[in-house]
């Protein structure tokens, strides 16, 4: 009997290999990250990225959810969130935690999360913007030629944030 064509090709001929190309990462980067994520009780890892956009700027820089877990993991309800939070606002996310788990809950659309638990220590990220606040002065031409570079920029916040981060790039120097 004569072998077809499709049983010629071996799984580990390089045409075939070729034939698949490249991929982008992004649509790998989800398969990768579900992994990791879902050992800590977030699903989709939307609660991680979205956080800031969930709790607010403030809340964000001071506090980061590190695991979502919950006692009936099929029905994902009444869950508890854990969060580091930085030691000096841990009162005061206290005193916040009704509004913290409300804009929780409306995120998900549900009564995802019942109760918050703290673990006090240092937030990631929130060193990066001292690190801006300690960036040396810009040299007043320097300051000139980016504003004049971004003015032809329309969006305002977008060009706010371009000039943050010529600040913070140029103001790293070494003296």
């Amino acid at each position: 009997m004569l072998k077809s064509k499709k049983s010629q090709k071996s799984k580990s001929d390089p045409a075939r290999r070729a034939s698949r190309g490249l991929k982008a990462l992004s649509t790998r980067l989800p398969g990768v990250t579900a992994e990791a994520l879902g050992r800590r009780g977030f699903a989709d890892g939307a609660l991680v990225s979205d956080w800031p956009k969930i709790v607010g700027q403030d809340l964000a820089r001071a506090s980061e959810p590190l695991r979502l877990s919950f006692a009936n993991r099929r029905e994902r309800r009444d869950g508890t969130l854990l969060l580091r939070v930085e030691p000096a606002f841990a009162l005061i996310l206290q005193h916040l935690q009704t509004q913290l788990l409300e804009r929780v809950n409306g995120f998900f659309g549900y009564h995802a999360v019942a109760q918050l638990r703290i673990l006090q220590g240092p937030v990631r990220g929130a060193d990066e913007e001292d690190d801006v606040a300690d960036a040396k002065p810009l040299d007043p031409e320097i300051q000139a030629a980016i504003e004049a570079q971004l003015a032809e920029v329309d969006d305002e916040a977008f060009r706010d944030a371009l000039l943050r981060l010529a600040q913070s790039f140029h103001g790293r120097g070494e003296d």
